[in-house]
């Protein structure tokens, strides 16, 4: 499949080297510095404190995710030593930081689901948080009125809702207030995890060694003049290979009847047809970080590539709230009422893993089929 448009080898990229990884990794060593300089400024102490700690923790995972995957895109021009000792750190903090963030994510994603699937109107709130990328905070009251609408008998939910949905009606404040006590405790944990994390001499080492990054790339010798295009294209042919294994015949169909299979078993494994899909989202991650380590800052935006990328995001988000339904429907001892709302849910959350599958084929084959 033709992908010219995709090269690392064009024409903006023909005199990348080691020198322009060292460049690249400085930078993103700084930014690491700049932003856990914020999150300790910030301290999270008021409601503007805790929102500007959020956006440094923001901050700290990105840069921390960029460095990572150019030192294992480029590994063999870099110590190898050095390397595999901060990558895995930088990869356990970045997930340490995320955790919270995801929960908090998934709760909001799983009650405005339980809301429209109630037979409520949809809100304004909704739409704005369809439209926007995920973690903005654009939706950020629109858990409390799902909440609001799902729980209450005078409200949406209990007024609009047909009488073949009432089994769900009467189940879905339950459900929503299980899962909101679920996920909230999840979360709260990852936050006093994460804070454990920063404070940890395990983090300050991480640190120590990013600081020294900011100033000192520990290259190999013949690093500095060594094309990057081969390694970046064999970062690209990685990710091709993972999407040509892909079931895109079954994902060029909005529906999968297959991806319900086991979604409500006793059995708590992820779902057998998701990994694939998660291991091409980050394959294409690393992808991206290649493309901008070549391009440095005059990077071009591929709209395609992007679209691909936010329909695998929304791919993850959905098969992980299906996840949650689902481990919540095992719950001991909940109504009936309670478990048909969850698996309604988890069925609603499958159907959107497929969806967004469908938009990631789209976008894919945009990719292929219009190179020049």
């Amino acid at each position: 499949m033709a992908q010219q448009h995709l090269d690392p080898t064009d024409s903006a990229a023909v005199v990348a080297t080691g020198d322009a990884l060292a460049g690249y990794l400085r930078a993103q060593a700084t930014e690491f510095l700049r932003a856990l300089r914020a999150h300790r400024e910030t301290g999270g102490g008021t409601a503007n404190g805790a929102e500007e700690s959020v956006d440094a923790a923001r901050l700290l995972r990105r840069s921390a995710r960029r460095i990572s995957g150019s030192l294992h895109t480029f590994r063999s021009l870099l110590d190898p030593d050095w390397s595999e000792e901060i990558r895995p750190e930088l990869a356990w903090l970045s997930g340490t930081l995320g955790l919270e963030h995801a929960y908090e994510a998934r709760l909001e994603r799983l009650l405005l689901a339980l809301h429209r699937l109630s037979g409520a109107a949809v809100l304004p709130a909704q739409a704005v948080d369809l439209a926007v990328p995920a973690g903005s905070r654009a939706a950020g009251t629109a858990p409390a009125q799902a909440k609001a609408a799902a729980g209450s008998p005078g409200g949406p939910a209990g007024a609009t809702a047909a009488p073949e949905r009432g089994s769900l009606t009467v189940g879905a404040a339950k459900a929503g207030a299980l899962l909101e006590r679920q996920l909230t405790l999840a979360r709260t944990r990852a936050h006093s995890t994460a804070l454990q994390a920063l404070g940890s001499s395990r983090f300050h080492a991480v640190a120590d060694k990013v600081a020294l990054l900011a100033s000192d790339v520990p290259l190999t010798p013949a690093a500095p003049a060594a094309d990057l295009r081969p390694l970046a294209a064999a970062a690209q042919e990685r990710l091709t290979d993972a999407v040509a294994a892909l079931p895109l015949v079954t994902a060029g169909h909005p529906y999968n009847a297959e991806a319900l299979v086991h979604g409500l078993s006793p059995d708590p494994s992820p779902h057998p047809q998701d990994g694939p899909w998660h291991q091409v989202r980050l394959l294409l991650r690393l992808h991206r970080y290649a493309r901008e380590v070549l391009h440095g800052g005059n990077n071009p935006v591929d709209v395609r590539l992007l679209a691909a990328g936010q329909a695998l995001n929304r791919h993850r988000d959905a098969s992980e709230a299906a996840a949650a339904a689902a481990q919540a429907a095992r719950t001991p001892r909940i109504t009936p009422a309670t478990a048909y709302a969850l698996g309604v849910l988890h069925a609603d959350q499958r159907h959107e893993v497929e969806a967004a599958r469908f938009a990631f084929q789209q976008a894919w084959q945009k990719q292929t089929v219009n190179a020049p």
